[in-house]
């Protein structure tokens, strides 16, 4: 209540003027076994409530990736709704900064909790969003774990300071403060994840936050944002806006907000440096996550079976939609041929299909441009002399209702050439590419060329052999003997062109806070012009 009734007068301010689609069309979608509805054009939600757009507002289409079929509408916030969000953003920073951690903590477990029980909902609008299959949505909880995480950090980390002496006559001590406004914007592979672990840590430190879902994935933001109220975080303090890039851009560089956090995907690098440039014109902190080229080393001494169950997870998980998948398998060459039989068989066993359906193991890509993207790649590869051992891409036994989704299966390369993109390009999709290598050095050496540092991962059952190798990788996160598992106890981020700055674990609350330090004299100042 105390963050209702001080936000009151604003809203009251500023909502007329705004077009209040009391009449909105429902769009309602059977989603295995659970109604899902939404309103046909998609609101924001702004000051604890869905705000509808102006008539004339630029609305994209929100299409779902299995049937290419268009399900509603999503606005593109412009300028003039932008500052109107930033605004009422750092109305509710005034009231959730100002309340203790314990009480932060208490909302966001409270959040934590309904999230989870939400869950079979949210992992439905995902599956339409992204158009993966409902038994890995389902299964992925990691968003609200995060929220969990970070509301036990919320009364003490994330407002921890230090005692500092100075002598007889004066001592010191340390504040950890939150930032203002901090701004997400997301990409479209993981957005209840994405939207969660961007949140969590900037809420759990007194942040307020503006979500800017990709327009790709607009559904889960909305709901979580319904939750979050529900559990309650005051108006205010957690926002949706949609839009496209130039509404991201607007909300980097807008002079209200002290933070940014981009999460973005294929071809990320160039956008990646204009947030940064945006972000720049205000001196705001950033945090950048921006895919990888990651490599994952299976050496001889390796159980081959974990090792090909790991390169399943590092390269078709998510339709091979995933920032830091292992689409580089280096394997040493004495156990390649076993290797490549093993993973073929898997990779064979792969059921691709509706989305919808629990026993569906691989769904559709994101659009029908990135599927020809993908396509695009592969057949480069096949040209330059790359030799597909395995080449599922072209599906075709797939029921009348999703004939015209994008739907493109697992290919595996071999024998790829050093100058072939395979090798240095995110594709994000279900491409894998197996080199070989003879020594420890080698393998090393491969691992290490490329520009990206996301991710990387070594196989082996030789204890010193792992720390040792895993000590010489350029990468942000590093598994043994497995693949894509990012726990929140973790931080995650990357380095070289993969970005900067960390989400998970508690080194996230050093990128949403900072340090005030405070010197108190404990005797008479002395001054040289008072003698």
């Amino acid at each position: 209540m105390i963050g209702r009734s001080r936000l009151q007068p604003l809203l009251l301010r500023k909502l007329p003027s705004l077009h209040a689609r009391a009449n909105s069309i429902l769009v309602n979608v059977e989603c295995s076994g659970m109604n899902i509805s939404f309103p046909d054009v998609l609101p924001h939600w702004v000051g604890g409530k869905k705000v509808f757009p102006n008539p004339g507002t630029k609305l994209m289409p929100k299409v779902y990736p299995a049937t290419s079929e268009v399900i509603c509408k999503v606005p593109v916030a412009d300028e003039g709704f932008v500052d109107y969000a930033v605004e009422i953003a750092r109305e509710g920073f005034k009231v959730w900064s100002r309340m203790s951690g314990n009480e932060r903590g208490r909302i966001l477990a409270n959040a934590g909790k309904m999230l989870l029980d939400a869950h079979p909902e949210l992992a439905r609008l995902e599956v339409l969003d992204t158009g993966k299959p409902l038994s890995e949505s389902v299964s992925d909880t990691s968003g609200a774990d995060s929220v969990q995480f970070f509301s036990g950090l919320a009364s003490t980390v994330c407002v921890s300071g230090s005692y500092i002496p100075l002598g007889s006559k004066a001592f010191g001590y340390t504040r950890r403060e939150p930032l203002g406004v901090c701004v997400g914007i997301g990409a479209w592979n993981y957005p209840n994840q994405i939207a969660l672990w961007k949140s969590a840590p900037a809420l759990a430190c007194g942040n307020s936050v503006i979500l800017k879902p990709s327009e790709l994935t607009p559904l889960t933001a909305l709901r979580i944002a319904e939750i979050y109220s529900e559990a309650g975080v005051p108006p205010g303090v957690f926002n949706v806006v949609h839009g496209d890039h130039t509404t991201g851009s607007l909300l980097a560089g807008h002079k209200g907000v002290r933070k940014v956090s981009l999460t973005d995907r294929q071809g990320s690098v160039p956008t990646g440096k204009k947030i940064m440039e945006r972000a720049a014109t205000t001196l705001k902190t950033i945090s950048l996550e921006l895919g990888g080229k990651s490599p994952m080393i299976v050496f001889n001494d390796a159980n081959i079976d974990n090792a090909v169950r790991g390169a399943m997870m590092a390269n078709f998980y998510c339709q091979g939609e995933v920032c830091s998948n292992g689409t580089r398998l280096l394997v040493q060459e004495s156990i390649k041929d076993d290797f490549m039989h093993r993973f073929c068989e898997l990779t064979n066993r792969i059921r691709i299909g509706d989305p919808m359906k629990e026993s569906t193991q691989f769904g559709a890509l994101i659009t029908e441009n990135h599927m020809k993207k993908v396509r695009s790649y592969i057949d480069e590869a096949k040209s330059q002399g790359c030799h597909p051992v395995l080449d599922r891409s072209v599906v075709t036994d797939l029921h009348s209702s999703i004939r015209n989704g994008f739907f493109l299966g697992p290919v595996i390369f071999e024998k790829c050439t050093k100058d072939s993109r395979l090798l240095k390009e995110e594709i994000f999709g279900p491409v894998a590419c197996v080199q070989t290598f003879k020594t420890e050095e080698e393998a090393i050496e491969m691992a290490n060329g490329t520009d990206f540092g996301l991710a990387a991962a070594v196989f082996t059952n030789d204890i010193q052999r792992a720390h040792r190798v895993v000590d010489q990788l350029d990468a942000g996160t590093c598994w043994i003997n497995e693949y894509n598992l990012s726990p929140p106890e973790l931080p995650f981020g990357g380095r070289k062109e993969s970005g900067f700055g960390k989400e998970g674990g508690v080194e996230a609350v050093s990128y949403y806070s900072q340090i005030k330090s405070v010197y108190v004299a404990m005797s008479n100042v002395w001054c040289p012009y008072d003698e």
